[in-house]
């Protein structure tokens, strides 16, 4: 452990917590100068950063059974409790078999409708010459269609509202809360405050949504919380309880709002400044589709799209996850402890000079079959790997691409004079503002 370097820059009792308060992004890009395993201080508790893909992949597929999720999950755990991305060993295995046919693509099939139903809506709602801020846009499309998709029906909304109202207030804070030392959740500020009261009526409403459609007995509607109330573990034959379906929808909502809000707002931005890139997607939506919705069978043909999300899920990815060995594990040849929190970043791998060429430039051609063969395998994890690897990434997929091909036929969307987005650091890499205009596609 002695042999393992520390980041410069810690303060005594908080680390290296300002550095991440700071400048969270551009702190975790900075620790791969200083070797593949470095220190990093959270408060007085040490934290092991991995920086290489190669010691990524070692944690998340080869040793993943030597670990279990760590710090960052438990401080999580009054927002989502025990649901499947904080869940370890047997109950996160049997969640996932659960929860698992819940993301297959009959559901996905049924979901779709929802999304293409949502994208139209909302590009019907704009008018040519509209200034709209499409950060705020796209989280306001992302929560609606996943509280439509959870709940089906008036049952469920009291809890529609709800996430509308309070899950922006919790993404605004979860990275800095789950990074930071415990003792400043107690501080009286308004942050904490705004933090605390979202997630208790948050957790609250779901609870009563929960409880009042288990009393209502009805059949499968389609919806999320119908197939939790009613799912069943063919091993075991437990079905999940009120709190473990509260727990799992709460995990779908933080997992799912914010990076497909984020995908959306900054794909039309980097459009915007790659017109020869849009006018390629246009003309193959226009062969795919025409002049119909949007539908499922569309989706895999339009793989321009698809090439534009993978550039822009690397370059604004996740921005920081953590494991804690249960034995002890070798990494990079220096053996850390049972205990031993162990943290990587996706933002700063898909960053690294050392495996992507122009690392930091948008370049979805990059995505070409011809020149995806120059990047490996482990350099390229969007949504994770392994065990752990993201259970509803095919939505995120279908939904993401619904929309910009549901808005890129009918709009063009034009950056705005005077602001220059910026990331801020969240689960994900988001924008602080994307102000756009919008236009009329030409014919």
């Amino acid at each position: 452990m002695q042999s393992v370097p520390r980041a410069p820059g810690a303060v005594p009792l908080l680390g290296h917590a300002l550095s991440l308060w700071r400048d969270p992004l551009g702190f975790m890009k900075s620790l791969r100068a200083h070797g593949d395993l470095v220190r990093v201080d959270l408060g007085m508790m040490p934290m092991y950063v991995v920086t290489s893909a190669e010691l990524v992949h070692e944690v998340t597929v080869k040793q993943a059974r030597s670990f279990e999720k760590g710090r960052f999950f438990d401080r999580l755990r009054p927002l989502a409790g025990n649901g499947l991305a904080n869940a370890n060993g047997e109950l996160h295995r049997a969640h996932r078999r659960l929860i698992q046919p819940m993301f297959s693509k009959e559901r996905i099939a049924g979901y779709s409708q929802i999304m293409s139903r949502n994208a139209q809506q909302l590009a019907d709602s704009w008018t040519p010459g509209q200034v709209v801020d499409l950060e705020q846009v796209m989280a306001g499309y992302a929560i609606e269609t996943l509280a439509s998709t959870m709940f089906s029906t008036d049952i469920g909304l009291p809890a529609v509202e709800a996430v509308r109202k309070n899950l922006p207030v919790l993404l605004k804070n979860l990275l800095i809360r789950a990074a930071s030392p415990t003792f400043l959740d107690r501080l009286p500020i308004r942050a904490n405050r705004d933090f605390d009261a979202a997630s208790r009526a948050l957790r609250a409403v779901i609870d009563e949504v929960v409880s009042t459609a288990r009393r209502s007995g009805d059949a499968d509607r389609g919806d999320l919380l119908s197939l939790l109330l009613a799912a069943q573990d063919a091993d075991s034959g437990k079905s999940l309880s009120d709190v473990e379906v509260r727990d799992e929808l709460s995990t779908i909502l933080f997992a799912g709002a914010e990076t497909t809000a984020a995908a959306l707002a900054w794909t039309f931005h980097e459009l915007a400044g790659r017109p020869e890139t849009e006018e390629q997607l246009v003309a193959e939506i226009r062969e795919v589709v025409g002049d119909r919705p949007v539908t499922l069978a569309d989706v895999p043909r339009l793989e321009g799209i698809r090439r534009v999300l993978d550039e822009v899920i690397r370059l604004h990815g996740v921005t920081l996850l953590m494991r804690r060995t249960t034995q002890p594990v070798v990494l990079g040849g220096i053996e850390l402890p049972t205990g031993t929190e162990v943290a990587f970043s996706l933002y700063a791998i898909h960053r690294d000079p050392s495996l992507y060429a122009n690392a930091d430039t948008f370049d979805p051609d990059r995505w070409l079959p011809e020149r995806r063969g120059d990047i490996a395998r482990e350099a390229f994890v969007p949504f994770g790997a392994g065990n752990r690897k993201c259970i509803g990434d095919q939505f995120v997929w279908t939904e993401a691409t619904i929309a910009i091909a549901t808005v890129l036929a009918k709009w063009q969307l034009v950056p705005t004079p005077g602001h220059t987005p910026k990331e801020v650091a969240s689960a994900v890499a988001h924008a602080d503002r994307i102000p756009m205009t919008i236009q009329p596609r030409q014919a």
